[in-house]
């Protein structure tokens, strides 16, 4: 059986400006968002009573949380943290698959200790060697490790064992599910599907036939099978969100609130699974309504709400005045060997 361990840091960068000025604890603290334009990065656990969290632009978490403390991003700071936990999981094991700076999957199914006391020692020694907390879920495969380590944060472990799995997985939502999202859980809901066990109650043929390819997996979700491997190599080149729209725009001041909100979807999914890597530049791409399309990119290594503005500026002007059909916001990464190279350079430094 295999023993894999979700580890996700508990308010990561919001926990490390708190650890650098204790002044700050017990405080609603975001950290992002260089003007009320901007897009928080993180929330601690006092700003998210009021309803703030990741991806919200500042002026909405203004408005809920009039005195929010927002605090500027120190990637830096955080990439340092984060190599030394990461050093800390190799203590274990070598099968460590990053998700983001603040979460990795463990495979340790190789070890003899139980999975639970592992964790627990993993989580003791990232806060006796950074005074940071993390939580931990620990299960058979990767999807219900995951949800496990939100289930007693902060700075607690849950562990899905062969005796709670039919019970912790039929009173899941669907919504925790592997790749379920919003479209996937507005549709499963018109099927009068809330939970596992709802979706249970279908046969896996009827599944296909409703979904295709992805039925058949969701069959085994939400009955707690999921095959995927803990990769340690993972890269990828881009991130991005796009829009198609049921009628065309016809300004440019029209493109501007919908591509806001994909900016918002970028951050959000850069924070969750790719904020360990080096942003390269920014791209804004316009589909016009003849079906022409073109890309406005710029250098820059944070998602800047003014920039994308200008670059859709950009992309409009090229098309002459001419409707626009789709809207994509994303950023190009560094490649690896660059980013590699780039922290050799600031260790000799």
């Amino acid at each position: 059986m295999r023993k894999i361990i979700h580890i996700d840091m508990d308010c990561f960068y919001a926990a490390i400006e708190e650890r650098e000025n204790p002044s700050l604890r017990g405080k609603p603290v975001a950290v992002g968002g260089s003007s009320r334009r901007g897009v928080l990065t993180t929330a601690n656990y006092e700003a998210r009573k009021y309803g703030c969290r990741s991806a919200m632009p500042v002026f909405k978490a203004l408005e809920l949380c009039p005195h929010l403390i927002l605090v500027p991003v120190r990637f830096e700071l955080y990439r340092a943290a984060s190599a030394r936990i990461r050093s800390i999981f190799s203590r274990f094991t070598e099968l460590i698959e990053p998700l983001s700076l603040d979460e990795a999957y463990l495979d340790v199914s190789h070890l003899s200790t139980s999975s639970a006391a592992i964790a627990r020692e993993i989580r003791a020694q990232i806060w006796e060697e950074t005074r940071l907390t993390a939580s931990a879920g620990i299960a058979s495969n990767k999807m219900l490790a995951k949800i496990a380590s939100d289930w007693n944060k902060p700075n607690g472990q849950y562990e899905v064992t062969e005796e709670n799995l039919s019970a912790f997985v039929t009173a899941l939502p669907v919504g925790k599910l592997w790749g379920v999202g919003k479209k996937s859980r507005e549709k499963l809901a018109e099927m009068g599907v809330e939970t596992c066990a709802d979706l249970q109650k279908f046969e896996k043929v009827e599944l296909a036939r409703l979904f295709g390819k992805w039925g058949i997996e969701l069959w085994n979700l939400c009955r707690g099978i999921d095959d995927r491997a803990v990769s340690p190599e993972r890269t990828r080149k881009s991130v991005s969100s796009e829009r198609t729209f049921a009628e065309n725009l016809l300004s440019l001041e029209d493109l501007i609130p919908p591509m806001r909100r994909l900016i918002a979807e970028v951050v959000e999914e850069i924070s969750l699974k790719h904020s360990d890597r080096e942003i390269r530049s920014l791209v804004v791409k316009l589909k016009f309504a003849d079906f022409e399309r073109t890309t406005a990119e710029r250098a820059g290594n944070i998602p800047d709400p003014e920039i994308y503005e200008e670059l859709a500026a950009e992309a409009w002007k090229r098309g002459r005045g001419r409707p626009v059909r789709l809207i994509g916001a994303g950023v190009r990464f560094a490649d690896r060997k660059d980013e590699e190279q780039l922290d050799l350079f600031e260790g000799l430094a």
